[in-house]
C-alpha cells in the first residue's frame, strides 16, 4: 500500500465536518488532558469557580468536562459540526452549546473571563481570530490553547518507523509549514501572539509523555486523525496499521506524545503591547 504522496494541506473547512462521524467513538478514544493544563489556569486565576468561559471547538466535550469540573461558568463551547454538537449537549449539560464556526459566533465585548481551545486553534486563521478571541475577553482575562501533539518526529518511536511508509497523503494545518508541529512552533504561537497586541504574560508549558494502545485501538484512534478521514483509502490504511500493531509489536504499541499549553492575558487597551 503506497502512500499518496506530497499532497496539498487540508482546508481548514475540512475541520468543521473530519470528526462527527461518531463522536462516542471520538470521546472514547482520544486522550484526556492531564490535570496540569488546567492547574496552571487555576493558579493564574484564570479558571475558577464562575469564570465565564468560552471554548473554541468543543467537539465532545473531553476539555468541557474538565472546565466544567473546576468550576467554569457560564460556559459557552463553541463547535460547528452538528454531530458533535448534539453529542456535546448530552454530555454538558452545563454547557451553552453554539452549533456554528467561531468565525461567525456573537460573543459580545469584553464578556468573558476566560476563552479556552483544546487541540483545534490551528483550524483557524490565527491572525484573523486573535483579534475576536481579545474583543471578547474581559481585560485581564485569560486566552488559552493546549494540544495533544501525537507522535514526535524528534523522538520518533518503533511504531512511528514502521507506519510512517503508509502514512502519506493530505496534511492537517497541525503539522506546520517546513518546521515543527504547529503546536510545537512556539516561536511562532508566541509570535502571533505579540502581533495582535492585546496580550501580555504570555507564556508556554509542554510535557512529553507515552501513550499505550492496544491493537484494537490503533484503528479506533487513528480514525480520529483528520490526515486519515481525508484518504479515500482511509479504511485500508486502518486494517493496514491494525496488521503491523498485531504482526510487528504483539498487538501493543507504544507512542511518543507531546501536551502543550499557551496562556496570555488581555491587557487594558490603554496598555497595549508597543509595536
Amino acid at each position: 500500500m503506497a502512500p499518496l504522496g506530497d499532497a496539498p494541506e487540508i482546508s481548514r473547512a475540512f475541520g468543521r465536518e473530519a470528526f462527527g462521524a461518531d463522536p462516542a467513538a471520538y470521546d472514547a478514544v482520544r486522550p484526556r488532558y492531564p490535570a496540569w493544563v488546567f492547574d496552571e489556569l487555576v493558579a493564574r486565576g484564570a479558571l475558577r469557580p464562575g469564570a465565564a468561559t468560552f471554548e473554541i471547538g468543543a467537539g465532545t466535550g473531553i476539555a468541557t468536562r474538565a472546565l466544567l469540573a473546576r468550576g467554569a461558568g457560564p460556559l459557552l463551547a463553541i463547535e460547528p459540526d452538528p454531530r458533535l454538537a448534539a453529542f456535546l449537549r448530552t454530555r454538558c449539560l452545563a454547557a451553552d452549546v453554539r452549533e456554528r464556526p467561531f468565525e461567525d459566533c456573537a460573543l459580545g465585548d469584553a464578556a468573558f473571563d476566560l476563552g479556552f481551545c483544546a487541540t483545534a486553534f490551528h483550524w483557524l486563521d490565527e491572525d484573523r481570530a486573535l483579534p475576536r478571541i481579545a474583543a471578547a475577553l474581559k481585560p485581564g482575562g485569560w486566552w488559552a490553547a493546549s494540544w495533544h501533539v501525537f507522535g514526535d518526529d524528534i523522538r520518533p518511536d518503533a511504531f512511528h518507523d514502521a507506519t510512517i511508509a503508509i502514512l502519506g497523503g493530505p496534511r492537517s494545518p497541525s503539522a506546520g509549514v517546513g518546521g515543527p508541529p504547529f503546536a510545537l512552533d512556539d516561536a511562532a504561537r508566541v509570535g502571533a501572539l505579540q502581533r495582535a497586541r492585546a496580550f501580555d504574560a504570555i507564556a508556554h508549558r509542554r510535557e512529553d509523555w507515552t501513550l499505550t494502545l492496544t491493537a484494537d485501538e490503533v484503528p479506533q484512534l487513528y480514525a480520529t486523525y483528520s490526515p486519515i478521514a481525508a484518504r479515500p483509502d482511509r479504511d485500508a490504511v486502518l486494517v493496514e496499521l491494525k496488521r503491523i500493531a498485531i504482526e510487528e509489536f504483539g498487538g501493543r504499541i507504544t507512542r511518543n506524545m507531546t501536551t502543550i499549553l499557551y496562556v496570555a492575558r488581555r491587557v487594558e487597551t490603554s496598555r497595549a503591547p508597543p509595536t
